[in-house]
């Protein structure tokens, strides 16, 4: 890994909460994700299975965890599985855990290799009346692979036929929606890289350079950095491509005169930051870019205020919405009779911003967290309107992360640039 090592608090205080959630007598394994097959021999980077990481910490392959809070002997109430060390795939793939660095990572003090934990863990199911185990169940979730997960629960069904199986997906959108403190500090130092490299870029950025120079900048000064790399592909959108979302070809000039969208974030320890900006490639907003960035500005703010204990993403974007329509017809996008006549079901100002406004943010960009319940001090939410005109030819977007508390919240980007007068200020010392 490229980060510092996390605090072990983090991860021993999350086995806790998730303990606290279990039926009694319940035993929960969580598996680690695939290595996934590429072509000829290779194999795509390996990423760890989030759930077990905010367990545990540990990103190594073929890893496992178990907790059996009830275990009448002691030493085995929390297991971390690891493969054990082989010299010969070391040399080729390098340094695999031993058991002291593990339980420095987890604070899990009993490893068990993993070719011996059949024979135990049969043992301890045996004991069991309940099996936690888990799923991917994130609402975003567009297409069913049967991974490891998937595996794991068939076997464990097919052995153990008469235990009660429960979901841990269920508790784990409760618990990794909200962050602890110990959490939202490492989510803070990715935020703290991302806007080290927001202020780089706008040094580097003019006309005739190209959208993918401008993302291996931001890939260096990742790294750099001790980043992991980035929390998700960049979007680096000139002129009219930013109106596409995910935009990632990131291959055109960016020419005098056009708006350049770039939405990037770090991932450090495994936590992903997610920032949005829109700049002009020259340096300088024309009046009209600068009266739909403003426009977008003021949505942002206003979506901002909004998110505190209580309310849920439902009726948070439907306020917004409402408040979208009122700056469109202030910009000239929309006319009164657009409202007037709107279908309930697509909005008016839906032709300008056609995607949400706000989603959960932690290990995975799109992290657990549902949109009906209320908030929860905690919850680490992005704040991301956009405006889209097509027959302007331009795409707005500003994001930022934020931190539910007891009364409102905090701006994790509150440092970050995010002003016409700021940008262009910075922007004009290069």
């Amino acid at each position: 890994m490229k980060y510092l090592p996390l605090n072990p608090a983090i991860f021993i205080n999350n086995r806790k909460r998730f303990i606290k959630e279990m039926q009694p007598n319940s035993i929960a394994v969580f598996v680690s994700n695939d290595e996934w097959p590429m072509n000829g021999d290779a194999i795509h980077k390996f990423k760890q299975n989030t759930d077990l990481f905010w367990l545990t910490g540990v990103e190594q392959e073929d890893s496992m965890v178990i907790l059996f809070p009830d275990n009448p002997d002691p030493k085995y109430r929390e297991v971390l599985v690891l493969v054990r060390p082989n010299e010969l795939k070391e040399k080729w793939d390098g340094k695999r855990l031993r058991a002291n660095e593990a339980k420095n990572i987890s604070g899990i003090e009993t490893i068990v290799w993993l070719d011996s934990i059949e024979t135990l863990l049969q043992t301890w199911i045996h004991l069991a009346d309940n099996i936690y185990l888990s799923t991917n169940e994130n609402d975003r979730k567009s297409s069913y692979i049967r991974n490891r997960n998937h595996r794991y629960v068939e076997k464990l069904r097919t052995n153990y036929p008469l235990h009660n199986y429960f979901r841990a997906a269920k508790i784990m959108r409760e618990l990794r929606a909200v962050k602890t403190k110990e959490e939202t500090e490492v989510l803070q130092k990715a935020i703290d890289i991302t806007e080290t490299t927001f202020r780089r870029l706008l040094q580097f950025i003019k006309p005739g350079v190209f959208e993918y120079e401008i993302e291996a900048e931001i890939l260096h000064s990742f790294l750099s950095q001790r980043a992991t790399g980035e929390a998700y592909s960049s979007i680096i959108a000139s002129g009219d491509r930013a109106r596409t979302l995910h935009y990632v070809s990131n291959n055109a000039e960016c020419k005098d005169g056009e708006l350049l969208l770039m939405d990037f974030g770090a991932e450090y320890g495994y936590y992903c930051a997610d920032l949005t900006r829109t700049i002009p490639v020259n340096g300088k907003f024309t009046r009209r870019q600068k009266t739909v960035y403003n426009a977008c500005l003021h949505l942002h703010n206003y979506a901002k205020s909004l998110l505190k204990p209580g309310i849920n993403l439902v009726d948070y974007t439907d306020l917004v919405g409402e408040e979208a329509t009122q700056q469109f017809l202030k910009i000239g996008l929309l006319r009164k009779s657009d409202v007037k006549n709107e279908d309930k079901e697509n909005r008016a100002y839906r032709k300008y911003l056609y995607h949400g406004i706000s989603h959960h943010l932690g290990l995975d960009v799109h992290d657990l967290g549902t949109k009906t319940d209320p908030l929860k001090p905690g919850m680490v939410l992005t704040v991301e309107p956009g405006i889209y005109i097509e027959q302007e030819q331009m795409g707005v977007r500003i994001e930022n992360n934020v931190w539910i508390t007891k009364n409102g919240n905090v701006d994790l980007m509150k440092n970050i640039p995010i002003t016409v007068e700021e940008i262009e200020a910075l922007m004009k010392k290069k």
